[in-house]
C-alpha cells in the first residue's frame, strides 16, 4: 500500500494473484467498502475486474482473463518488443533481422528487396507503437480502432 497525489494504491495478493486497488480516502482495517465503476469507454474491463476481485476475496477460482491473446499475436508482440530494443541499442535491420528469424534465412544479396526486411521493419514500427501507448489497446478488446 502507498500513497499518491491521488489517494492510495494498494495491492492485495490473493492466492497467486495480485489485484490493484485505488481508494482516494485512507483506507481503514475492517471497514466496508464498494466499487465505483464510471459508465465510460472502460465500464466493462473495469466491472470484470471488480468481479474478479470478489471472486477472489471470497475462495472462488477467478475464472478466464479478460482479454485472452491468441499465441500468433503474443509471438509477433514479443518480437515487435525485441525488434525494437535490438534497432534501439544500435543494430541495423540486417542485424535484426538476423537476431530474430536466423542468419541462414537472410540473403546475401537483395536485402533491400527481401520480405523479412519488409517484416523487420513492420515489428520494428510496431513495437515502437506498442511503446508510445499501443499497449493499452491491448487491454480494450474490441476496440482495436481507438
Amino acid at each position: 500500500m502507498r500513497r499518491a497525489a491521488d489517494g492510495w494504491h494498494i495491492v492485495f495478493r490473493i492466492g497467486a494473484m495480485d489485484h490493484r486497488v485505488w481508494s482516494k480516502d485512507t483506507p481503514v482495517l475492517g471497514a466496508s467498502y464498494a466499487a465505483e465503476l464510471p459508465f465510460d469507454g472502460d465500464l466493462e474491463a473495469r466491472a470484470y475486474a471488480a468481479r474478479r476481485l470478489w471472486r477472489a476475496m471470497n475462495g472462488r477460482a477467478p475464472g478466464p482473463a479478460f482479454c485472452k491473446l491468441s499465441k500468433q499475436r503474443r509471438e509477433r508482440l514479443s518480437a515487435a518488443i525485441r525488434a525494437l530494443d535490438a534497432r534501439s541499442a544500435g543494430g541495423s535491420y540486417r542485424a535484426v533481422a538476423e537476431a530474430l528469424f536466423g542468419k541462414k534465412r537472410i540473403p546475401d544479396r537483395a536485402w533491400k528487396t527481401h520480405d523479412l526486411r519488409n517484416r523487420t521493419v513492420r515489428l520494428v514500427k510496431g513495437g515502437l507503437a506498442l511503446v508510445r501507448g499501443g499497449y493499452r489497446k491491448l487491454l480494450r478488446p474490441g476496440r482495436r480502432d481507438e
